[in-house]
């Protein structure tokens, strides 16, 4: 924390992430967010984790990068990163191939409409995949990521469980979490101060690889 200036007896002060930080960095654990951007909750997930010193990567859907840009914008601009998470949020191994090649090829378009990029990484909903969606994600270029953790976020966990979930990351992993719950914000502050003890640091996913590593 950096003090920029005093007045009186109140100091002005900004969080900032030391950059010798990385030096200290035993091993990276992907942080993802699916289901955003929304108005409701993204701001205040981006503040946290920003406030942490926090990246994660967020798997936005298209509708609503469609119906957001500047949330998307927003993601890009405090640090994030932004992956494919279908257009609707349906279940791809239930629809035609023609369908899931909308899903996913409008969300591609959105997403970089909105100035997020073109997504390299695609979060199936709800984890299910089969031949047909990996061939699809492929032909976009795009790598398939689930998950080693699963926060129960969405399943109403609490801000303590989650926080426990994160404890169970090692070098590499990446867990599940969801853009919109308020236990998942107040957890954030808990999630970063454990990955910090254990000399953990938040990474980006490799697209080649599909595990967690050093932001590039």
């Amino acid at each position: 924390m950096v003090v920029l200036a005093s007045i009186g007896a109140c100091a002005i002060t900004i969080n900032t992430v030391d950059p010798a930080r990385a030096a200290t960095c035993t091993g990276y654990v992907g942080l993802t967010f699916d289901d955003g951007p929304q108005a409701g909750s993204t701001p205040a997930l981006l503040d946290a984790l920003r406030s942490n010193g926090l990246r994660a990567t967020m798997f936005n859907e298209g509708q609503y990068a469609a119906a957001n840009p500047s949330l998307v914008r927003a993601q890009v601009a405090a640090g994030m990163w932004v992956g494919n998470h279908s257009y609707t949020h349906p279940h791809l191994t239930q629809l035609s191939q023609a369908q899931i090649d909308s899903e996913i090829g409008r969300t591609q378009q959105a997403v970089a409409a909105a100035g997020g990029g073109t997504p390299r990484l695609f979060r199936p909903p709800y984890g299910e995949t089969n031949a047909t969606v990996a061939a699809v994600a492929a032909k976009y270029g795009l790598t398939q990521i689930i998950w080693d953790v699963d926060s129960q976020d969405w399943n109403g966990a609490s801000a303590d469980a989650i926080v426990q979930a994160a404890s169970r990351l090692t070098n590499g992993q990446i867990i599940l979490m969801h853009d919109w719950p308020a236990n998942t914000r107040a957890a954030i502050p808990r999630i970063a101060q454990g990955l910090a003890a254990r000399g953990l640091c938040a990474g980006m996913i490799s697209p080649q690889t599909g595990r967690a590593v050093a932001p590039a």
